[in-house]
């Protein structure tokens, strides 16, 4: 059995702490010793950690399942190897890696288990790369797992600009999939380049708009805005299409506790799927299957997030990395994530 290395130097991390319910000023930077590694640990330098619409409902307290405050937000991040724990091949200090946290992303330094790191190829950039991790996963699961799409296909993406809209339209023009996309118009030109049908989502005859392009009906489409717009996607797909719904974003500000919304949520999907009308429905949980079968959760997770970092070294997808921020600058950097004015992810930088 491998031992831990010997370490040498005691090590000071920088990280961003969630105190509680607080605007993003309230975002404090601490600094503290790092605990050793147990085993199967090791412990990463982190190059690039994004900013996602969970860590925008976490501030809120609006992330079904997120943990007690304070915490270190942080869902995936970018970074190399510096030390591992007992039972870790050594061999795999110095490896730029990927890895899917939840939390504790923010900072300068993370300890995370060994096994759940993915090697980043070495032509592709940290923050490049860190686009790829849960908005890649996330995109690529949903496109060919929970909808199944197919050549040929149209889809509606909601969202087209931002992080797993990026990635996934990307993945679908790539496999001749018609794609409509929803976004700011400010988006349109870029997604255009992108062979994207841009639609305006404040436009107030949307599905109308929606219904003269595909007339008989979207094959599939992806919803992370909340219940209101699941039902119209619904509404909008062919005959055995398959809505996704993988969010809530429309709901982050509202008042009241986001559970019982939530279930909502999946009641309406359980009472869709029950139809019998050839159309479904599924809520795409990034985390779904972990605890029951933790094998097969890391091997689907690692061969999605190499697929989509094997694209990215290709030249097949490009990144979106719509700003860089250090760590010292997270307010700023969580207000502009939050504006919704941007194309793809906001990035910190420790």
């Amino acid at each position: 059995m491998t031992q831990t290395l010997p370490r040498t130097r005691t090590i000071r991390i920088t990280e961003i702490v969630l105190p509680g319910l607080v605007e993003p000023s309230g975002l404090q930077v601490q600094q503290r010793t790092l605990a050793a590694l147990a085993a199967g640990q090791a412990l990463v330098q982190v190059e690039a950690s994004g900013i996602s619409f969970a860590e925008q409902g976490m501030r809120r307290g609006r992330y079904p399942g997120q943990p007690k405050f304070p915490f270190v937000p942080g869902y995936d991040l970018v970074g190399t190897v510096q030390e591992v724990g007992t039972g870790v091949d050594p061999a795999l200090i110095g490896t730029r890696v990927a890895v899917a946290t939840k939390i504790g992303g923010w900072a300068s330094h993370a300890l995370v288990n060994a096994a759940d790191l993915v090697a980043v190829p070495a032509s592709v950039d940290s923050a490049e790369a860190e686009t790829a991790i849960v908005n890649g996963v996330t995109a690529w699961q949903m496109l060919y797992g929970s909808a199944r799409a197919k050549p040929g296909q149209t889809i509606l993406v909601h969202g087209a600009n931002g992080g797993v809209g990026t990635v996934l339209v990307q993945l679908a023009r790539h496999a001749g999939i018609r794609v409509i996309g929803t976004a700011s118009p400010r988006h349109h030109a870029a997604l255009l380049e992108l062979g994207v049908e841009p639609l305006d989502y404040h436009a107030p005859d949307l599905t109308a708009q929606i219904r003269r392009l595909a007339p008989g009906g979207v094959d599939a489409a992806f919803d992370h805005l909340g219940l209101e717009s699941a039902r119209r996607s619904f509404d909008l797909l062919a005959k055995g299409g398959t809505l996704v719904a993988y969010g809530m974003a429309a709901d982050l500000n509202e008042a009241g506790p986001v559970l019982p919304m939530f279930l909502k949520m999946v009641v309406q999907i359980i009472g869709w799927t029950a139809l019998p009308n050839g159309r479904r429905a599924s809520f795409y949980d990034f985390w779904s299957g972990k605890t029951i079968s933790p094998r097969k959760f890391r091997q689907r997770q690692h061969e999605a997030l190499s697929q989509v970092l094997d694209l990215l070294a290709q030249g097949v997808i490009r990144p979106y990395v719509a700003a860089r921020f250090p760590l010292s600058e997270v307010r700023q950097a969580m207000e502009l994530a939050e504006s919704r004015t941007v194309m793809g992810k906001v990035v910190l930088i420790p």
